[in-house]
């Protein structure tokens, strides 16, 4: 197959861009539950504060790494393609643990694991991979 064109390799991580922001977007409706509960008296574990944050901070860092994978670093698209397969696993696995986290939150969690599963497709591409090969 041949390798993809810089317009379409723009498309292609545009499009996963946009997924990522989507996953930042409701991880941040997360956080903000999370703060929400605790500032109106409702018992919040610490494993949520630490859950939420970091799910956020993930998608800062994915974005980053997909920036600079659109300009061409190999290193950072290795990373993206691994992330974007690891994250939505590791989510919904924790997720699953019985007892572990309400059920409202592990929705939530859910749902922004679910974001991120189009960016694995999109960079694990064959035409993408072409673009990064050595």
């Amino acid at each position: 197959m041949p390798n993809l064109t810089s317009q379409q390799q723009f498309e292609a991580f545009q499009r996963a861009k946009g997924f990522v922001v989507l996953y930042g977007l409701l991880g941040a409706i997360v956080l903000a539950t999370v703060v929400v509960r605790a500032a109106t008296g409702h018992v919040v574990p610490g494993f949520l504060w630490g859950r939420s944050c970091a799910v956020f901070a993930t998608s800062v860092v994915a974005f980053w790494f997909l920036t600079l994978a659109a300009r061409g670093a190999r290193w950072a698209y290795l990373r993206i393609r691994v992330i974007s397969v690891v994250m939505p696993i590791a989510i919904i696995g924790v997720d699953l643990i019985p007892g572990l986290c309400p059920g409202w939150f592990a929705v939530m969690q859910a749902v922004c694991a679910l974001a991120i599963v189009p960016v694995a497709f999109i960079v694990n591409s064959s035409r993408v991979r072409a673009a990064f090969a050595r």
